[in-house]
């Protein structure tokens, strides 16, 4: 990133499946190595609403509104657990690209809709980024009132619990950014995914396994300017 940013994402789902951890090392960059959980790595997709985003120092009044979609995985680097973005789909033609050339991001433009309904979220992206593989996604998700364990060594600490994201820039260069937000506030999901071809979109094949899903109404996050490793 260009300077440090101050964001609030909103209205999340974390629709988590495990894999084999061979399966996700092959698509990393090879600096990078995969984390596990119990034996498995995990892809997660993450639609929501990144709100309000902003250089740091910026008031929030002047920030924009993005619904989002990302497909991550979890990374250890040098004893550090972190999240590398494989894909990140957004609103805004000025702000996919300034995020590409400027922020070394993986952005691609996309057509979303994100749209709250009392407590059920509707989600529906079509990305439309020229040259790239299509790749759409279509849920609706809402709170439960399932309980989720968030202690150190649990599935969800795992997930959410990260400071700092990597990225392969288009030059090959892996880059980093360091992000600080107070712990996540997680429920379970009630969750209908009707359609998903980002997995397609970015070389793996549909998991056969079902998802284990978290939903957050979000926090506050700063993130870092980005450096090259």
């Amino acid at each position: 990133m260009v300077v440090p940013l101050e964001m609030h994402w909103r209205e999340l789902l974390f629709a988590n499946w495990p894999l084999p951890p061979e399966t996700v090392a092959a698509h990393l960059p090879d600096a990078l190595d995969v984390d596990t959980f119990e034996g498995e790595a995990w892809l997660s997709v993450v639609p929501f609403t990144n709100a309000a985003v902003r250089p740091r120092g910026v008031p929030e009044r002047f920030g924009v509104d993005l619904p989002e979609l990302n497909l991550r995985t979890y990374v250890d680097v040098d004893g550090t657990p972190s999240v590398y973005f494989f894909s990140l789909d957004a609103e805004g033609i000025a702000g996919v690209l300034g995020a590409r050339l400027f922020h070394h991001l993986p952005y691609y433009y996309a057509r979303i809709t994100h749209e709250s309904r009392g407590h059920r979220n509707r989600f529906v992206n079509h990305r439309r980024h020229p040259g790239a593989r299509p790749a759409d996604f279509r849920a609706s998700y809402e709170p439960t009132e399932g309980e989720v364990e968030t202690g150190t060594g649990t599935l969800a600490d795992f997930i959410t619990e990260r400071y700092r994201f990597y990225t392969e820039a288009p030059d090959g260069t892996i880059r980093y950014s360091n992000v600080s937000h107070d712990r996540w506030p997680l429920s379970r999901a009630d969750v209908t995914i009707e359609g998903n071809s980002l997995f397609r979109a970015n070389g793996f094949a549909d998991p056969e396994s079902d998802p284990v899903h978290f939903y957050s109404p979000g926090v506050r996050i700063a993130a870092s300017a980005s450096r090259r490793r």
